[in-house]
């Protein structure tokens, strides 16, 4: 039987099951903003992009918030990076 984990544990799989639904674009096809989810964890958030395939670690969820719609506009004309210096 499996032991009982403690929130960082259950979220760090829910982070890794978010990671497996993917959103690709089509070769050649034209840039869209990316998918980007963010993932509520008491008062903090883990910013999660399944364009990238990377998430932010947990910050506060208002920087997290921010974060994700700031990924999101950088990536309506092209692909870019989600990382964690972006967060300001």
């Amino acid at each position: 039987m499996d032991q009982l984990r403690g929130p960082a544990e259950v979220a760090a799989s829910t982070a890794t099951a978010a990671h497996g639904r993917d959103h690709n674009h089509a070769p050649g096809g034209q840039c869209c903003p990316h998918v980007v989810e963010v993932v509520y964890l008491g008062h903090r958030a883990l910013t999660l992009c399944h364009d990238c395939r990377a998430d932010s670690g947990f910050l506060p969820s208002r920087e997290a918030e921010r974060l994700a719609e700031g990924h999101r506009d950088q990536t309506l004309g092209e692909s870019v990076l989600l990382t964690r210096d972006q967060v300001s």
